[in-house]
């Protein structure tokens, strides 16, 4: 894998937009607009993850951004075997939700790209609701393949039930009405963790560090680590092309994994860089 000399943050590109803005052994971040910088990249990456801006919900400087031309580049960057991780949401125009996640991933299977699963960022805190809707606590976590999956270390959770050691039998019934016995193990006292996952959010919570809330929709570091732990391996490359605060790059760097972030407004740059900076932080798991 061959990555840019490693380099101080504070380097906004000017006419050379190549020039990362911040780099280190195991981080690269680019300040730009992500069409232009990954055509130019020479690499292929094991895992995107994601959450681009979505709808009016969020101010993103002005800047625009066009979904069909970044779903494109995405599917290219990304390895046979490799997944892509897109995080969205959808905000209420004149009454209506705007289904862009529905289009989006749609868009995105179009593209050859397999829906591997359909998960659920559940927010443990959300903002008040409208008098006439329940309260929005909820995003969905798309999990695209390029192919097969070449990695999935699904997370193992305790199973609930007590006293699962021995084998009872069940029965069924056939599609030709007989009902048969059946024997089924419930001995075992783990299983894989279900597809909702539920994160604390807000100051403090997501994140430590105060600066970093200076913008304004974070991932939760802990969200981000279990994707990553669950796509991709050490010393494996990971992108998000909407970095933001820096949290892909952060807790990538943090769990050995190669990163490279591009984000288009500078103020988050700094904020991004900062953070992928301090070796000594710990993981807000």
């Amino acid at each position: 894998m061959s990555l840019p000399k490693e380099t101080d943050y504070g380097n906004t590109g000017g006419v050379d937009t190549m020039k990362p803005y911040y780099q280190d052994k195991w981080v690269t971040i680019y300040h730009g607009d992500c069409r232009e910088i990954l055509p130019a990249l020479d690499v292929k990456v094991d895992l995107v993850l994601t959450s681009p801006p979505y709808d009016n919900l969020r101010e993103y400087g002005n800047h625009a951004w066009d979904f069909e031309t970044t779903a494109v580049l995405l599917s290219r960057v990304v390895l046979d075997g490799g997944i892509i991780v897109w995080i969205v949401g959808d905000s209420v125009i004149n009454g209506s939700e705007s289904c862009s996640s529905f289009k989006q991933v749609l868009y995105l299977s179009g593209l050859g790209l397999n829906l591997h699963d359909t998960m659920i960022y559940w927010k443990n805190g959300f903002a008040f609701p409208e008098s006439n809707r329940y309260a929005q606590n909820f995003e969905y976590m798309f999990v695209l393949a390029k192919g097969k999956p070449k990695t999935a270390n699904i997370a193992r959770v305790p199973t609930n039930i007590e006293n699962r050691i021995k084998t009872k039998s069940s029965c069924y019934r056939t599609s030709g009405g007989d009902t048969v016995p059946m024997k089924y193990e419930t001995g075992k006292n783990e299983r894989n963790r279900e597809n909702i996952w539920i994160y604390e959010v807000g100051y403090q919570k997501s994140a430590k560090d105060d600066y970093i809330f200076e913008h304004p929709a974070i991932f939760p570091e802990a969200l981000a680590s279990d994707h990553i732990l669950s796509w991709s391996n050490t010393d494996n490359l990971i992108l998000d092309p909407f970095l933001g605060s820096g949290t892909t790059c952060y807790c990538a760097k943090k769990l050995n994994r190669y990163s490279i972030g591009i984000e288009i407004e500078e103020k988050y740059c700094e904020i991004a860089a900062k953070r992928c900076s301090q070796e000594a932080m710990e993981l807000n798991l």
